[in-house]
């Protein structure tokens, strides 16, 4: 299949583009910049220039493929209400072009918006309205394309890591690294699933493959990881002290990211691997934690000049 690629030479995207090359498909990936499109057609894709404002080059995109991934999302956490709904506006743009095609659309989003309360979510949960958590804008435009008659199913991602990121444990490493100490909330045994980039990619060439329409899949390889080992690991690779934290301390030490650290957000995969036969097999989140580039050295300001 001619496959068109958001976010194509991101953290997940660059993933997933030798993963659908190798199996066959060929790819065209969304970019934005000259540097972009040199790093895609050396892995051996196209590229298709265009960023997530410019609805026209998106809806050209999707009518010249076979089928979509959508896995663009700007994670700046300032805007974050206003980057769910430019997504919501993504996928209907993407999905309008694919209206009475059959061909397949794969919408990204997170277990981390499933509320499943006292168990670990599942594909069958839904999410939370977008008016309780805005990233469910995401799935609520997947939902009404496949209302409308469009092939779409979802991925759902963990903390999906290697040793240069970790999904939101990169920005408590960072936050760490400001404050001088790695913290965790109460007892710190709320748990955070979290899968290896390379597996993440391969479940999206499955889904592409296997999906059916409005289907959800999880791309979890763990099921949770207590926070508090997630912190004792941030930890050890800064060399800093490891506290706990109240609940209040931990909304003005941790400010937006206060409510992720302190929830329970273990998400189970179980439904995903039986019926597309995934199986994770890549390092686990703790042993790139035990690696990752961010605890290397920080250059100095003279090293940084030169």
């Amino acid at each position: 299949m001619k496959v068109f690629l958001t976010g194509a030479t991101g953290f997940i995207g660059s993933a997933v583009v030798p993963e659908l090359i190798n199996a066959g498909h060929q790819v065209f990936g969304l970019t934005r910049s000259d540097a972009g499109a040199k790093s895609l057609l050396a892995a051996g894709a196209q590229a298709h220039r265009g960023d997530l404002d410019n609805l026209e080059s998106l809806r050209t995109g999707a009518a010249n493929s076979d089928a979509v991934i959508h896995t663009a999302f700007n994670h700046d956490f300032s805007k974050f209400k206003e980057n769910c709904e430019i997504d919501r506006r993504v996928i209907e743009t993407l999905s309008s072009a694919l209206e009475g095609s059959g061909r397949p659309f794969i919408v990204t989003s997170g277990t981390g918006i499933v509320a499943s309360p006292g168990r670990p979510s599942t594909e069958e949960d839904e999410s939370v309205p977008s008016s309780v958590i805005p990233r469910g804008a995401s799935e609520e435009a997947a939902a009404a394309a496949a209302q409308r008659g469009v092939k779409v199913s979802v991925v759902r991602l963990p903390q999906v890591h290697d040793r240069l990121k970790q999904g939101l444990i990169t920005f408590a490493i960072a936050m760490a690294r400001s404050k001088g100490v790695s913290a965790y909330v109460g007892g710190g045994q709320n748990r955070w699933p979290a899968a290896h980039r390379l597996d993440a990619a391969r479940l999206y060439k499955l889904v592409l493959e296997k999906g059916i329409t409005g289907a959800k899949y999880h791309a979890v390889a763990e099921e949770g990881i207590p926070f508090r080992q997630i912190a004792e690991a941030i930890g050890r690779g800064l060399k800093i002290p490891t506290v706990s934290l109240t609940a209040e301390q931990a909304t003005g030490h941790f400010g937006w990211l206060a409510h992720f650290v302190a929830a329970d957000l273990a998400s189970s995969s179980a439904l995903t691997r039986q019926r597309l036969g995934w199986q994770p097999k890549e390092i686990s989140l703790m042993d790139d934690l035990d690696h990752a580039r961010d605890f290397e050295p920080q250059p100095t300001a003279y090293a940084q000049t030169r």
